[in-house]
């Protein structure tokens, strides 16, 4: 089998046999409005899309219809526009968005006026007989109006497809503050990126563009030159659009059919290597009302050509690829209130709750620690990915979840960085973390606690904190995706396991064991007693202390109770079992458990 990692020229992938999830069926449902704005999160597939268009209505590409769409849904009943436009296509991801303001517009318009010149012998050498086109080099608007005027000799109109149309904004987005003015002189009344689509509107309307097709990441954009271009229909929360991107659960497993049977596993196989992908990538949902998660396709195609290449799992299950999506989180991070959504996140079961999802919000919110409420961070974190729809509330507000283990351990790998940013201290506390799921020992991670990581929260935090600010701590520093399916607050038989962490199926050969955590938490108040007192304490004293003493025993139960569902779900697993109880942020103390 051969797997298109990284390949988005779509007649390539058909012509030469690589895999291939067939979303060609969408392209009548994309005839139905002539300007749209597509929206998904990095790495989804949206080059390919724009691909598909193009090879679809080239007018020059007319021979070769059947080669490349003759066997799929398409090619079965095509529509009547099929090969009957001339195409520019433009990718603002070549475009430098660095230096200083007419640095940006200089290479904004070498980049038109190269597809432009593109544009033009290409036709040419296809056969067409276009009148020429007059390039100048210093103001590519005016080649646009020359290529307009060509193209009006000719019985074609243009579909015009723009690819990261938000790539100027992404540099601002990710917290370069001092690129605010740069990136609002592109965007002012006669900037040149508002002036661009103020061109494409008035051609549009002229009939010259006949469609238009945009791609990005965010809205923001489209925010911030509103009155330049306010024709394109967003439909990126249309639900006959969800799986445009990304891979349904059926394209999943019929694709682990095959590899598991070319491997000459047992069917037994196919099930585990589902689950394994349906933990890591499965997840996303783009509409309100969509019926079925979607799979993120990068992750998928990494993890299928590793699978078939050489019969065994990825040894990480994250591709480098999506790793640098952490640098959303980190401006996350860097905002007041941001800090605050990525702790509630790990808390509360991995959601947030927000009253809408933001359609459109311009570099002012961005830049402006006021407008950036809750909403704002919510949906900007849904744009890129790291957070996707999950429902609504009673109160009909959205619940947004981190969509799967892959993103929640950038989460998690944040927040030890937002917690513990000297490097010494995290190395240290995760070295205390596996001689917990290595030797089954969880005193030196308790000491490490006490003594270094607790100091790290504020006053503040103290006030909210519960058992659950206390796992997220434990949490930062025990996970560990390479060797476990990690899962905190895992249900069994309707109630919450605090954090469970099962040896991947492909890692059971190891010497590791499987862990079971329940946490619980003392108020200093709650025991009659002052931080100064509960540090004199010894350990035998602690454990002494009544309302400790019920706490662990309470959940010792609960911790039985769980190893033996665990135990029926999962067979032949060598669980470690743990209370911990934390008194403040002062002491910590645990019992293992046989």
């Amino acid at each position: 089998m051969k797997f298109p990692y990284g390949i988005s020229d779509f007649k390539s992938l058909i012509t030469e046999g690589y895999f291939y999830c067939d979303k060609t069926n969408k392209i009548p449902l994309i005839e139905n409005t002539k300007s749209q704005l597509f929206i998904r999160p990095r790495r989804f597939g949206k080059s390919l899309v724009l691909s598909m268009l193009e090879n679809y209505y080239d007018a020059a590409k007319k021979d070769e219809f059947e080669a490349i769409f003759g066997g799929l849904k398409i090619g079965k009943n095509p529509t009547e526009l099929r090969n009957s436009y001339f195409i520019l296509k433009l990718d603002f991801s070549c475009v430098d968005p660095t230096g200083s303001a007419e640095e940006v517009k200089r290479a904004l318009f070498d980049h038109i006026n190269a597809r432009i010149e593109g544009f033009y012998s290409f036709y040419r050498y296809k056969g067409y007989d276009l009148p020429k086109v007059k390039i100048n080099y210093d103001n590519a608007l005016y080649s646009l109006n020359s290529l307009m005027s060509s193209v009006r000799m000719t019985p074609h109109p243009v579909y015009l497809l723009i690819d990261e149309y938000d790539n100027f904004a992404n540099t601002v987005m990710m917290g370069v503050q001092s690129a605010g003015k740069r990136y609002e002189t592109l965007v002012h009344d006669e900037g040149p990126l508002r002036t661009f689509f103020k061109a494409v509107k008035a051609s549009t309307s002229g009939s010259m563009f006949d469609r238009v097709f945009i791609t990005g990441v965010s809205p923001v954009v489209m925010s911030d030159i509103t009155s330049g271009y306010n024709i394109a229909k967003n439909i990126y929360f249309e639900p006959e659009f969800n799986d445009l991107c990304g891979f349904k659960q059926d394209e999943i497993e019929n694709v682990l059919t095959e590899i598991v049977d070319k491997c000459g596993f047992e069917k037994k196989k196919i099930r585990e290597s589902v689950n394994l992908m349906q933990t890591y990538y499965d997840g996303y949902t783009f509409s309100h009302v969509a019926d079925e998660h979607i799979y993120n396709p990068t992750l998928c195609l990494y993890f299928f050509e590793q699978f078939e290449k050489r019969c065994v799992y990825p040894r990480e299950m994250l591709d480098d690829n999506l790793a640098m999506d952490e640098s959303k989180l980190e401006y996350i991070a860097q905002i007041p209130k941001g800090r605050d959504l990525l702790m509630s996140l790990m808390e509360n079961k991995q959601q947030v709750v927000a009253s809408r999802i933001s359609k459109r919000f311009g570099i002012k919110e961005m830049l402006t620690d006021k407008s950036r409420d809750n909403t704002f961070l919510a949906s900007f974190l849904y744009y890129f990915g790291v957070l996707t729809i999950a429902g609504d509330t009673e109160d009909l507000e959205v619940i947004l979840k981190v969509p799967n283990l892959v993103m929640k351990s950038l989460y998690v790998e944040r927040i030890r960085k937002m917690l513990l940013p000297e490097p010494e201290d995290s190395d240290d506390g995760k070295d205390a973390a596996k001689l917990v799921y290595q030797k089954g020992k969880m005193a030196p991670l308790c000491k490490f606690m006490e003594e270094r990581y607790f100091k790290v929260f504020h006053n503040r935090d103290y006030r909210w904190a519960n058992e659950l600010t206390v796992k997220t701590a434990f949490l930062t520093l025990l996970y560990n995706d390479i060797i476990y399916i990690m899962d905190s607050e895992t249900e069994i038989d309707r109630r919450y396991a605090d954090l469970v962490m099962i040896i991947r199926p492909d890692k059971r050969y190891g010497k590791v064991f499987d862990v079971l955590i329940e946490f619980k938490f003392l108020k200093l108040k709650d025991v009659g007693m002052s931080a100064d007192n509960a540090r004199k304490l010894s350990e035998d004293e602690l454990m002494l202390i009544p309302e400790i003493v019920n706490r662990i025993t309470d959940g010792a139960k609960q911790v039985h109770e769980y190893g033996k569902k665990l135990e029926q779900k999962y067979g032949n697993l060598r669980l470690q079992k743990f209370v911990v109880v934390a008194l403040g942020f002062e002491r910590v103390c645990f019992k293992k458990l046989d």
